[in-house]
């Protein structure tokens, strides 16, 4: 077991902004160190993490909408989803949106100006006619708007992969979720390896990898940094750094919510370690963080504006607004 004694000082976290300015990564400890430092450090870290996110992003924010695309009717055992099989969650459950549909998504995603459009469906993976589906909206959508896609469509094959990027779909997300020791603990019905393989084929393809994490799925301090090193490694393009939001019904609905500071930390942690990469302050943010939200963005570079899957986000109006209250601005049309 490491133990961290090290005296934290501002200059502890400025050494860290530097090694990530010069390329180099943290070692465990120091990471270990960022998600162990006293709360009255949190302060000066966050100023240490914004040098490396002004450096890399200026003061821009990513916008990202998802729509949830199919809700429901999947047969994985994820512990934390209210759409698996073993959820009692009462979510609506649909198959997948038509074309029409998956359009009018594409519009609200302009009129709360994001630039990337997330078309996110259930199930371990799609089928051949909802992979159809899904490219003949893509292909529509790219022909009349200035709009970026995202797909997230569970695990995919690498021809589905090589179709999807001829259709214009510009990124994929599949997420690590947890870490590769804690996998077994939160889902059953596949792998850690086969979430890898599915990122791997995304990058094969020439689609940019989207690739996060959930915080609060009983992992610890050193799985968190171990995530963040493995995320480094996959080169992910664009991280969603999610807080588990506990969902009455789901196996992991007792979970103790992640608290703000810790929050913080983490997402610190992740801009030190993969300091180059769109880090997105993702689900749960408005559960963890709270009202201390605005300070998330000086460590991440997007968010998500409004609803998740099957839970509500904050009023899109707030988001904007915090946007400019920090006196950063919204960037249109870009990954």
């Amino acid at each position: 077991m490491i133990t961290i004694k090290t005296i934290q000082t501002d200059f502890t976290w400025q050494s860290l902004a530097y090694k990530a300015l010069n390329g180099d990564s943290l070692t465990l400890e120091e990471g270990l160190s960022v998600l162990e430092a006293d709360n009255d450090q949190v302060l000066p870290l966050m100023q240490a993490a914004f040098q490396v996110r002004k450096h890399f992003y200026g003061k821009k924010v990513k916008l990202n909408m998802i729509i949830n695309a199919k809700s429901g009717h999947c047969p994985e055992d994820c512990g934390y989803c209210s759409q698996s099989i073993v959820s009692t969650a009462p979510v609506e459950k649909y198959t997948l949106l038509d074309k029409d549909s998956l359009l009018a998504g594409a519009r609200e995603a302009m009129a709360r100006k994001a630039g990337t459009y997330c078309i996110v469906a259930s199930g371990k993976g799609p089928t051949e006619k909802e992979l159809d589906q899904v490219i003949s909206a893509v292909k529509e959508i790219r022909e009349t708007l200035p709009l970026k896609i995202c797909a997230c469509l569970g695990i995919l094959k690498d021809a589905q992969a090589k179709r999807l990027v001829e259709a214009g779909v510009h990124r994929y997300n599949h997420n690590l979720n947890t870490s590769k020791a804690n996998y077994a603990s939160i889902t059953t019905t596949h792998t850690y390896d086969q979430r890898v393989e599915t990122v791997e084929h995304v990058k094969t393809s020439g689609m940019s990898p989207c690739s996060g994490v959930i915080i609060g799925m009983g992992e610890t301090n050193r799985e968190i940094v171990e995530m963040a090193f493995a995320l480094r490694e996959l080169d992910a393009d664009s991280i969603p750094v999610n807080f588990l939001n506990a969902i009455p019904g789901t196996p992991l609905e007792k979970a103790g919510r992640t608290s703000s500071m810790k929050a913080l930390k983490v997402l610190s942690l992740f801009r030190f370690i993969c300091p180059s990469k769109e880090i997105r302050v993702a689900g749960g943010r408005e559960v963890s963080l709270r009202t201390l939200q605005p300070l998330s963005l000086y460590a991440a570079n997007s968010l998500f504006v409004g609803d998740y899957l099957t839970t509500a986000g904050q009023a899109v109006s707030t988001d904007h607004q915090i946007i400019e209250d920090l006196g950063f601005e919204i960037e249109l049309n870009a990954l």
